[in-house]
C-alpha cells in the first residue's frame, strides 16, 4: 500500500513566514510566557509571608500595629503580593519574547532602540520603586503617624489596606519614573517635540500637580512627594528628547547621502 506523505507547510521563496506560521509562533511564545508567569507566581507565593513581614517591618518602625479583620484577608494579601512579584520576575522573559517576535520585521537600528528602551525603562521603574521604598513611604508613614500625636487615637491598620497602600505607591512611582522613556518614544514616532515640551514647561508643571493630586492619597504631602520627582523627570525628558532628536537627524542625513550615492553609482 502506498502511504501518502504529508506535505511540509509551504514557505514563500523569499524566506518570509506565512500567516499561519506567525500565528503558531505567537501562540508558542504566549504559552511560554504564561507558563513562566505561573511558575514565578508560585515561587513568590512561597516567599509571600517573608515579603509581608518585610512590608510590616517598615511600618513597625513608626509604631504601626497591623490586624486583619476578615479570615481570608491575610491570604488575599499574600496572593496579591505573589501576583505582582510574579509579574515583575517574569517581565524579562515576556519582553524578550515580544522582542523576538517583532525583531525580524525591524531594522538593526530599530532593534537597538527597542532594547535600549526596554532596558532603560526597567531601570527607571526599579529606581522609582526604590525611591518610594527608601524615601517616600517612610516619610508618608511618619507624617500619618505624627497626626495622631497628642490624641487618644492609636494606629491599628488593616494589613490589606496597608499592603494595598504600599503596592499602589510603588506602582505609581515606578510608572512616574517611566516619563523619560515614554517621552523619547513619543518623540521618536513624531507625536512629541522637545521644543513643545520646553515652551509648555509651566503648563506641564501645573498638570503634574493636578495628576499628583489624582493618583495619590488625599493629602498635600503625598502630592508634593509625587510632583517633585515628576518635575525633575520632565526636565530630564526634555534633555533626552533634544539629544535623541539631534542623533536621529544625523542618522537620517547619513542615510539620505548613502541613498544619493547609490543612485548616482547606478
Amino acid at each position: 500500500m502506498n502511504r501518502r506523505k504529508k506535505k511540509a507547510p509551504s514557505v514563500p521563496d523569499n524566506g518570509e513566514m506565512s500567516l499561519s506560521g506567525h500565528l503558531k509562533e505567537l501562540r508558542n511564545r504566549i504559552v511560554i510566557c504564561v507558563v513562566f508567569l505561573v511558575a514565578a507566581v508560585l515561587v513568590c507565593l512561597f516567599f509571600a509571608p517573608q515579603l509581608v513581614e518585610l512590608f510590616t517591618d517598615l511600618g513597625k518602625d513608626y509604631d504601626y500595629k497591623f490586624v486583619y479583620i476578615a479570615p481570608q484577608e491575610l491570604l488575599t494579601v499574600q496572593l496579591s503580593i505573589a501576583a505582582i512579584g510574579g509579574l515583575v520576575i517574569s517581565s524579562p522573559v515576556i519582553f524578550y519574547h515580544i522582542y523576538a517576535f517583532c525583531a525580524p520585521g525591524l531594522k538593526k537600528r530599530e532593534r537597538l532602540f527597542f532594547l535600549l528602551a526596554v532596558g532603560f525603562g526597567a531601570v527607571c521603574f526599579c529606581v522609582g520603586v526604590l525611591f518610594a521604598y527608601k524615601i517616600s513611604v517612610p516619610f508618608m508613614l511618619y507624617f500619618f503617624m505624627d497626626l495622631s500625636v497628642g490624641t487618644d487615637v492609636s494606629a491599628s491598620v488593616s494589613i490589606q489596606s496597608y499592603v494595598n497602600f504600599l503596592l499602589t505607591v510603588f506602582v505609581v512611582f515606578g510608572a512616574v519614573f517611566e516619563l523619560p522613556v515614554v517621552s523619547v518614544l513619543l518623540t521618536r514616532i513624531g507625536l512629541l517635540k522637545p521644543q513643545w515640551l520646553a515652551k509648555s514647561r509651566k503648563v506641564l508643571f501645573v498638570l503634574i500637580f493636578v495628576l499628583a493630586a489624582i493618583i495619590t492619597p488625599p493629602d498635600i504631602l503625598s502630592q508634593i512627594m509625587v510632583a517633585l520627582p515628576m518635575m525633575a523627570l520632565l526636565e530630564l525628558s526634555i534633555f533626552l528628547c533634544k539629544i535623541c532628536t539631534k542623533v536621529w537627524h544625523l542618522e537620517d542625513d547619513e542615510e539620505d547621502e548613502a541613498e544619493e550615492e547609490s543612485t548616482e553609482e547606478a
